[in-house]
């Protein structure tokens, strides 16, 4: 091979596998061989996969016998610690350790029954409630690009992972933005999928009410586009997996730049590379125009913390043990959810469901919102946020003002790596679209990408002369 296999994406690697011309063995090794080189200085890896080789064999074999799953057969991914993966521990990072899980929840299912490969469980912040990724079980897991900061989170051990070539594919969760934005950070493709499109059954319990959405950080849209079909589709237990995609219209498509929400402050660096991505919309012939987000979003944004707060007390009080376990801001975090009154709950709940109502109505006017994808670059690693955005003091969501609603919503939303920091660092854009609408967003990117290819940047080991391209 003239290419390094840890280089390929998920689809090239799979038709290397189809015409013989590799080995789904010889593409675990080398991410093996490049998870060795990067992981002391990223920290990305919970726990390897004792069993991979196993599974690459056993897929060679199929390929050999001209009998493969799916034509991702053999491909390495990571998992996020938490999603339940059978033969290996799913915690929420919590201090301790665990026995192996006995099964595998619907997302990994769907996936390991297309013969992809796990080659490790990836770090996570403890009970995914934090934008960056850092625990006391795991340690500070840090940015290929640079490793003294974040990689974002709470994927942010799999967008590390994918970033730095130790697999093309990392299965996460998204429950306020844990895909998209650690996408942006690392230079992936992040797809947070309509509710339901991606069912998730026989998981941990989420703090985050329905907002959480397993998918997969990739390096391509064409790979966000393949793990989508490999692991959507209706499944009986799962009400809202029943619903139909929606076609893109048959006419011009508009869309909606919404540079800022409300006063909150946005980093100039990703304003100006995200405002010239958008003469790229344009010139895909989509009408762009500027202005406001059509619905309001500031009252769910001030009542976001809560969420997890009471999310989290709800875990403790169904599991006690869990909560002796859990590190102390998260049990204080679950004292004041304890404390929240009935109508707490209930207000939240309320806004949700009318942003939903509203966010669908706007979805009739327009095909997309665009937006950054994070309103702050990368920060230090061990940091929870950024407490100054363009010299404004921010609370802990600052960062994150673009993504969460979108999850509320039900909504998909995408990001997309455009034009880099003048230091190198990547920025991404976020593309939001109605619901049941994420082939359009995929289709939209896949063209944006086409335009502006950035797969072929890669970050540069510390210490070495390696070539970033």
């Amino acid at each position: 091979m003239s290419t390094e296999l840890w280089r390929l994406s998920a689809t090239e690697l799979g038709r290397l596998f189809a015409a013989g011309r590799a080995s789904p063995v010889d593409a675990l090794e080398a991410g093996q061989t490049r998870a060795a080189a990067w992981e002391p200085h990223l920290n990305a890896i919970a726990r390897e996969n004792p069993r991979a080789r196993d599974e690459a064999e056993a897929s060679a074999a199929r390929w050999r016998a001209g009998t493969p799953l799916s034509p991702l057969d053999g491909v390495p991914m990571t998992v996020k610690e938490f999603l339940v993966t059978e033969g290996l521990p799913s915690t929420y990072a919590e201090p301790g350790e665990a026995a192996a899980s006995s099964h595998d929840e619907l997302p990994v299912a769907r996936a390991r029954r297309a013969g992809l490969v796990i080659l490790a469980k990836t770090t996570m912040p403890e009970f995914a409630v934090q934008g960056y990724t850092a625990s006391a079980r795991f340690g500070v897991t840090r940015n290929p690009w640079n490793v003294a900061l974040t990689p974002g989170g709470s994927t942010g051990g799999g967008a590390a992972a994918t970033a730095a070539g130790y697999a093309p594919v990392a299965l996460g969760t998204d429950g306020g933005g844990s895909l998209r934005r650690p996408a942006a950070h690392t230079g992936l493709v992040g797809l947070k999928s309509s509710l339901g499109r991606v069912p998730r059954h026989g998981g941990l319990p989420s703090p985050l009410l329905d907002f959480e959405v397993a998918g997969a950080l990739t390096r391509t849209v064409a790979d966000s586009r393949a793990m989508l079909a490999l692991m959507q589709g209706a499944d009986p237990r799962v009400l809202w997996s029943n619903f139909a995609p929606n076609p893109a219209p048959e006419r011009r498509l508009r869309a909606r730049y919404v540079e800022r929400i409300g006063d909150a402050p946005l980093d100039p660096v990703i304003a100006a590379s995200c405002r010239r991505a958008l003469g790229h919309l344009e010139a895909l012939g989509v009408a762009v125009e500027e202005g406001p987000l059509p619905f309001e979003i500031a009252g769910l944004n001030a009542l976001w913390p809560e969420i997890g707060k009471i999310g989290l007390a709800r875990l403790f009080e169904a599991d006690p043990a869990l909560a002796a376990r859990a590190s102390a801001p998260y049990r204080a975090m679950a004292e004041e959810g304890a404390r929240a009154p009935a109508t707490l709950l209930a207000a939240i709940l309320e806004r949700v469901q009318a942003l939903r109502n509203a966010a669908n109505a706007a979805f009739t006017e327009i095909d997309l919102l665009v937006t950054p994808s994070a309103a702050a670059m990368p920060w230090a690693a061990d940091a929870v946020y950024p407490e100054v955005i363009d010299g404004q003091p921010v609370g802990p969501r600052g960062h994150a003002v673009y993504s969460g609603w979108v999850n509320a919503a039900a909504l998909p939303g995408l990001s997309l790596p455009v034009d880099p920091a003048p230091d190198g660092m990547p920025i991404g854009l976020h593309l939001v679209a109605g619901f049941g609408r994420d082939d359009l967003l995929l289709d939209i990117a896949e063209a944006l990408e086409r335009r502006r290819p950035f797969a072929d940047r890669w970050p540069v080991l510390p210490g070495t002369s390696e070539a970033a391209r």
